[in-house]
């Protein structure tokens, strides 16, 4: 039963990375934006331009620190779990996450084989998540 609540806490765990990467993806593409146009005459002037631009918009800081902290919470809850669950429901569930992010944005997110490929990986992920279940 100890052993069902780790596994348990370790999805919820992978859920929320999955959920802090994957929905502030478009939210960090969306806050650089503009960042393209910056132009200086050096490789080293450029890229403190870039930095500057970067980190003094907040819509690129807070989705930017959002994602970091799904970092933290992997790096926590891999170091208890199953890699064998990590990637796929990480991996998977980012990609999800991003695309669902992207469409409340108003970005094109792609044909109807798109959401079908999408909704056979949560099927995949959960057949992963209950044998991992089932087997414990």
């Amino acid at each position: 039963m100890e052993e069902d609540s780790s596994i348990t806490n370790n999805i919820l765990g992978f859920f929320l990375v999955a959920l802090c990467w994957g929905f502030t993806n478009p939210f960090i593409k969306q806050g650089s934006r503009g960042l393209e146009n910056i132009k200086r005459s050096s490789w080293f002037k450029q890229t403190l331009a870039e930095i500057w631009f970067l980190v003094t918009r907040w819509q690129y800081i807070v989705p930017l620190l959002l994602n970091l902290s799904g970092s933290i919470v992997y790096y926590y809850t891999l170091g208890q779990a199953d890699l064998s669950l990590a990637v796929p429901i990480t991996n998977s569930l980012t990609f999800i996450f991003t695309i669902l992010a992207a469409s409340l944005l108003g970005e094109e997110v792609g044909s109807k084989e798109s959401w079908i490929g999408m909704a056979l990986v949560v099927m995949g992920v959960g057949l992963c998540i209950s044998s991992k279940v089932n087997n414990n």
